[in-house]
């Protein structure tokens, strides 16, 4: 079996300048602190990243963003963080912003290897811009696509597309030698969503215990789905 406890600097070395990085956390909470920081010790820049939010100026992805180390970002909102704001508004980082819990879907739609989800978020406003809109047809029992949908023939979905990464970094509370991982209350928030939906899985972990140690039950992202494992730096507790 393949070792999947690695260092810092083995497990940022797969990560290069112009990928697209899922990176979990609500604000500053499970976020992979220890990971991110390595990421701009190496000076990877030109990111095309996937995250709920940006934090705040100097923490999580804060950091990113103060090192103009992104270049594209999918996000719920920016609005904790007034130098993502100003970035955005002086057109030194691009932002597509999708609803939150659209945007767990994409992700789950990702990671399960399914086209895209239909919901009715963001119709008629500036959500539904460039995408595809189906209506379900009553009399003839189908969907078919449309450009002006009549409200009065069936319920009418915008179609999201799914959302995949090259490499998702995590952050656990605790993670076994091969992989099986568990997070601490609010801290799991987006990272199991992100961890099925990458190329490559980094899970930065707050403590590394034995096979074994870990119940069966509380296991929430299991080995099969995790590629590397880092042992967070103690401060980056979640």
């Amino acid at each position: 079996m393949k070792e999947k406890v690695v260092s810092i600097e083995e497990a940022v070395s797969h990560i290069h300048d112009g990928l697209t990085i899922m990176v979990p956390g609500f604000v500053n909470c499970g976020v992979p602190q220890t990971l991110i920081q390595a990421m701009l010790d190496k000076g990877v820049k030109d990111l095309n990243i996937i995250s709920n939010n940006t934090s705040v100026k100097g923490k999580g992805i804060g950091k990113l963003v103060h090192a103009e180390a992104i270049k594209h970002i999918t996000c719920s909102h920016i609005g904790n963080n007034v130098e993502t704001v100003e970035k955005v508004v002086n057109g030194e980082i691009n932002v597509t912003f999708v609803p939150q819990g659209t945007l767990c879907e994409r992700m789950r739609a990702g990671g399960a290897g399914l086209g895209g989800v239909l919901t009715p978020t963001g119709l008629g406003t500036p959500m539904q811009e460039g995408k595809q809109v189906v209506e379900w047809d009553k009399e003839k029992g189908e969907y078919k696509f449309v450009t002006d949908a009549d409200p009065k023939k069936g319920p009418r979905y915008v179609l999201e597309l799914p959302l995949h990464a090259d490499v998702a970094i995590i952050h656990a509370w605790k993670a076994d030698k091969i992989g099986n991982v568990v997070y601490h209350r609010t801290a799991r928030n987006f990272n199991p969503i992100m961890a099925t939906a990458a190329d490559l899985v980094i899970v930065e972990a707050e403590e590394i215990v034995e096979v074994g140690a870990l119940d069966p039950d509380v296991i929430v992202t299991p080995s099969c789905l995790v590629d590397m494992i880092v042992q967070a730096n103690p401060e980056d507790r979640n």
